[in-house]
C-alpha cells in the first residue's frame, strides 16, 4: 500500500513538472497561432515520419532479438515488435514502464525468464545512452559556432556580469559548496553501513552494475556487426523522423541535415526526462533551441515542437493498441492449438 501510494505520489509530481514546462512554452504564445501552423501544417511529411518510426521500431525489436537469442532464447520478430511497441504505449502513462512492461509481455508470451529479458533491455539502453551521449558531443563540437555564441550570450556573459560587481558573495557561496563537498565525504565516510541501506544508494548501485554488465554483454555478442547496424538503423530513422517534420512549415523548410541531428540529440534529453511520454520537457527544450539558435519565431517553435511530439504519440498510442490486440490473438490461437 505504502509503495502504491508513493507510486502515485511520484507520477503525479512528475506530470505536475512535464504540464509547468509545457506551461512555460505556451504562457506568451497566441493559442490560436498554434493551432492554425498545426491545422495548416504539410502531413504528407508527417506521413513519411510515421514510415520511418515503423522502421525504427522495426529495427529496435530484430536489434533486441539478437540480445534475447545470445541467451538461448528464441523469438519471432513480430512477437518482440508487438512488445516494444506495447512497451511505448505504457511509456506514454508512466515513465520507465515500458521497459517493464515490453518485458513481462515477451515473457508471458514466449515463456522466457523476466529478469533475463529485463538485463538486455538494460544492455539496449546502456548502447543507447552512449550513442546519444556521443551524437551531443559531436553536435556541440561541429555546431561551436553557434552554440557557443548561445552559451557565451547566455551563460558567461551574465555570469562574468555577476561576478565582476558581486565577487565577494560569490567567494562565499564558493567556500560553502567546497565545505559541503568535504562535509558529505566526512559523513559517508563515518555512516556508510547506514548509507548503504538506502533504497537512494541501493538504485544508484545497480544502475552503476548494470551499466557496466550491459557493455560487457554487448561487448561479448557474436553477432556485434549486426548489433550495430540495427542501431545505426534506429538512429537514422530517428533523425528522418524529425528532419521530414521541418519541410511541414515553411518557416522551418530551410533548416539543415546538422539542425536536424541538433535537434534530435539534444530534444532526445527531453524524451528522457521522467515525464509522461516527455510530456513539456520535449517541447520546452526544442522550443529553446529553435527560437536561441535558430531564430524560429516562437509561436511556430512551439507549434513545431507540438506537431512533431503530438503526431509521433499519436503513432504509439495507434499501434501500441493495435500490437495488443495482436498478441492478444496470437495467445489465443496458441490456446487453440494446443487444445
Amino acid at each position: 500500500m505504502k509503495k502504491t501510494i508513493i507510486s502515485i505520489v511520484k507520477y503525479l509530481a512528475f506530470l505536475f513538472i512535464g504540464l509547468f514546462l509545457l506551461w512555460l512554452v505556451f504562457r506568451r504564445i497566441d493559442i490560436y497561432q498554434v493551432v492554425d501552423q498545426i491545422v495548416h501544417a504539410n502531413y504528407y511529411w508527417i506521413l513519411l515520419s510515421f514510415c520511418c518510426a515503423i522502421l525504427s521500431h522495426l529495427a529496435r525489436a530484430a536489434r533486441w532479438n539478437i540480445l534475447i537469442n545470445q541467451l538461448g532464447n528464441k523469438t519471432k520478430l513480430s512477437t518482440t515488435f508487438y512488445a516494444v511497441m506495447i512497451g511505448y504505449f505504457a511509456n506514454m502513462a508512466l515513465p520507465r514502464l515500458g521497459e517493464i512492461t515490453r518485458c513481462g509481455v515477451l515473457a508471458k508470451k514466449d515463456k522466457i525468464s523476466f529478469d533475463s529479458l529485463f538485463g538486455t533491455v538494460v544492455a539496449e539502453r546502456v548502447f543507447d545512452m552512449i550513442v546519444l551521449f556521443t551524437m551531443i558531443f559531436f553536435v556541440i563540437v561541429f555546431q561551436l559556432k553557434l552554440v557557443g555564441s548561445f552559451v557565451n550570450k547566455h551563460i558567461f556573459s551574465p555570469l562574468s556580469s555577476e561576478f565582476s560587481t558581486n565577487i565577494t558573495p560569490i567567494i562565499i557561496i564558493g567556500g560553502i559548496f567546497i565545505m559541503a563537498i568535504l562535509l558529505t565525504i566526512f559523513f559517508m565516510k563515518q555512516f556508510m553501513p547506514k548509507i548503504s541501506e538506502l533504497s537512494i544508494y541501493t538504485k544508484t548501485k545497480e544502475f552503476i552494475t548494470g551499466f557496466f554488465v550491459g557493455i560487457k554483454t554487448i561487448y561479448k555478442l557474436k553477432k556485434k556487426w549486426l548489433f550495430l547496424f540495427y542501431t545505426f538503423v534506429i538512429w537514422f530513422m530517428y533523425f528522418l523522423m524529425t528532419y521530414f517534420v521541418f519541410f511541414t512549415m515553411e518557416a522551418t523548410s530551410n533548416l539543415t541535415i546538422i539542425d536536424g541531428i541538433t535537434i534530435l540529440a539534444i530534444g532526445s534529453l527531453g524524451m528522457v526526462a521522467p515525464v509522461p511520454g516527455g510530456l513539456g520537457a520535449y517541447h520546452f527544450i526544442v522550443k529553446a533551441i529553435l527560437v536561441e539558435l535558430y531564430f524560429i519565431p516562437s509561436a511556430i517553435a512551439a507549434s513545431w515542437a507540438t506537431l512533431i511530439h503530438t503526431s509521433q504519440g499519436v503513432l504509439i498510442l495507434a499501434v501500441g493498441a493495435l500490437s495488443y490486440f495482436l498478441i492478444f490473438l496470437q495467445k489465443k490461437k496458441t490456446k487453440n492449438e494446443l487444445s
